[in-house]
């Protein structure tokens, strides 16, 4: 474990957030201040380093580190503050601490989920490695034109910048991007409840739809991808949005929150400005004025975006090249598609859901996006959302705006996960992540409904009771469930040719130096995702891949050496690509050359000391 690099990232986040809320007024309950601090850092961090690498700076660890700390350090080399201890022992005190003993239990499920096998998972987790990696060596997120690099330019490149400057304190891929991807997507736990605190104005709502979030498993695998920045992040920036009623310039502070978020992901990013449109208009109409702040907000952040990303993307690329680098298939925008628009995002896993898909909660789900919500939290949700229509006419007040686009939220998202029946879809199953922030806060109003009742009418007592039965059937329909989901031994993706090869590679990396130069003539991803080094972007070195597999040992060995190359696979993957006859005769080649001395053999793989 590398402490340097969570030390620092606490140090990046805390320092840039303390900056860009130095003018705003923060909250006066010490906790709060300082846990959203790491927030709003957390989403200004990639927005800064976009700035940089716009300008040609490289996106360094030490240059980000001065950064951090300019501001903190100016202000107390000039305001001398006295240390004291503002922590009071407050309902709202007690609150965050046992939403604090919530992400802490997160934490633990997701990080230890995540190193519970020793491979990367699935598929995307391997070329995330490639890029994390190019933006520690190269420290820029711009690539060239035939750009090898999957998820770096045009694709939106802030969640590889984050893990990429990182990495940059640490010899790991491998632990950058389970530790960090972990600790990430737990750290929504606090910024959602802090969310919803001032959403509803209600410390109960917001820590019970806290523990909502923690159990349901539709929200947040630790499955390592770019939305893993993205959706968190979506809470720090509605909660400065919500702020603005307590203070006006709020809104900059949102803005520069919500750049981020609109260059993370193609599918998230957009969903996000759909979430905010829908906020702003409902909260427009509901307030019956126009929201100046927020509109501006949002105007600014998209601008600025364009400003460090698109633009200069499609300047580069193209337009065209640009969205396919976006994963977007193309044919899906040609007139009389019957897929229609959004099926050029569409997700792996989309399909129909039926009613048991949401009810029932299962420990075996997909690791990616699991679904489902859960017996009590779905009953829970119909409480909240019956008594909002048998109440419509008390949602005008102020004091229940919030439910009202809690209900709309909810309304969107869950068209949007049922959308692979119509025509108008953008990656369903991705959704369902999104559909359970609004059920979460729905079903803390639904608890928060039927508490009120038993205390009515059997006192304080019903009302514990009441509320120790939901949460002890939500632990046993959600939680377990969840808990289950994201411990389990996840697989390490569809590209592996056996177990033996995937064995191999957890051979490399639990015996070999890290960074040990390794070459393969098939896929650089796995020799990088278990911490050994190869320059995929180097071109040579791809030219090499293509077109040195039938030259001799001796080429090989020259070839190889003049590169500083240590060792070389012939994996799997290798036999896939050239052939079971070839692949034979070229380790026979190697080995009788005496240049190539085997260190690991069995039925997956071949490796060689040069």
């Amino acid at each position: 474990m590398s402490y340097l690099s969570i030390i620092l990232f606490f140090v990046y986040t805390f320092g840039l957030g303390f900056t860009i809320t130095s003018f705003v007024k923060n909250s006066n309950n010490f906790l709060e201040r300082n846990l959203m601090r790491i927030g709003f850092g957390l989403a200004f961090l990639p927005f800064l380093g976009l700035i940089l690498n716009l300008i040609r700076v490289p996106i360094d660890w030490k240059i980000m580190l001065a950064l951090s700390l300019l501001y903190p350090v100016y202000y107390l080399i000039r305001h001398r503050p006295k240390p004291k201890l503002q922590l009071k022992i407050t309902k709202t005190t007690l609150s965050i601490l046992v939403m604090l003993i919530l992400f802490a239990a997160n934490s633990y499920v997701y990080i230890s989920g995540a190193f519970a096998y020793p491979y990367l998972e699935d598929d995307d987790s391997w070329s995330h490695a490639i890029g994390v990696k190019y933006v520690s060596i190269e420290k820029t997120v711009f690539a060239g034109v035939s750009n090898p690099v999957h998820y770096i330019d045009p694709y939106p490149p802030t969640y590889g910048m984050v893990l990429g400057l990182l990495h940059q304190t640490n010899d790991s891929v491998y632990f950058t991007l389970k530790f960090f991807n972990a600790l990430i997507i737990s750290l929504s736990t606090i910024f959602f409840y802090f969310f919803v605190k001032e959403f509803s104005q209600n410390r109960n709502i917001a820590l019970f739809a806290t523990f909502a979030l923690f159990s349901i498993p539709a929200f947040m695998s630790h499955f390592i991808w770019s939305i893993s920045l993205a959706v968190p992040l979506y809470f720090v920036c509605f909660y400065a949005l919500e702020r603005i009623k307590q203070d006006s310039k709020w809104w900059i502070v949102a803005a520069l929150c919500m750049v981020t978020v609109l260059t993370a992901t193609p599918t998230h990013s957009t969903y996000f400005g759909l979430f905010f449109v829908l906020y702003f208009v409902t909260k427009a109409i509901l307030e019956r004025k126009l929201l100046v702040k927020h509109a501006a907000a949002g105007t600014l952040a998209l601008s600025l975006s364009f400003l460090v990303w698109w633009l200069p993307a499609i300047l580069k690329h193209g337009v065209l090249t640009t969205l396919r680098g976006l994963g977007l298939d193309l044919r899906y925008f040609e007139p009389g598609n019957p897929d229609g628009f959004g099926g050029a995002l569409g997700g792996t896993g989309d399909r129909i859901y039926t009613f048991s898909d949401f009810f029932i909660a299962q420990k075996q789900n997909m690791v990616n996006n699991p679904i489902g919500i859960g017996i009590f939290l779905s009953i829970l949700t119909a409480i909240a959302i019956i008594f909002l229509l048998l109440k419509y006419k008390d949602l005008i007040k102020k004091e229940n705006h919030w439910l009202v686009i809690t209900f709309v939220l909810f309304i969107f998202t869950l068209y949007a996960v049922n959308a692979v029946r119509f025509s108008i879809k953008l990656s369903p199953f991705r959704t369902w992540m999104l559909l359970a922030i609004p059920v979460c806060i729905l079903a803390a109003q639904g608890a928060f409904i039927l508490t009120n009742l038993s205390k009515n009418y059997t006192g304080n007592i019903g009302k514990y009771v009441i509320l120790l039965i939901l949460i002890t059937g939500i632990y046993f329909t959600s939680t377990q469930q969840k808990i289950a989901v994201n411990t389990a031994q996840w697989p390490p993706g569809g590209f592996w040719t056996s177990g033996d090869e995937i064995g191999s590679y957890v051979w490399i990396k639990d015996n070999l130096p890290r960074n040990s130069n390794l070459f393969t003539f098939a896929n650089n991803a796995a020799v990088m995702g278990m911490d050994m080094y190869t320059c995929h972007w180097c071109e040579d070195v791809r030219y090499y891949q293509r077109n040195g597999f039938n030259e001799t040992a001796q080429e090989n060995y020259n070839w190889l050496k003049g590169k500083e190359y240590e060792y070389m696979i012939i994996d799997g993957q290798t036999v896939q690509r050239f052939g079971v006859n070839e692949s034979n005769m070229k380790i026979q080649g190697l080995v009788e050359s005496g240049l190539f001395k085997p260190v690991l053999q069995n039925n997956g793989a071949v490796l060689f000391r040069i």
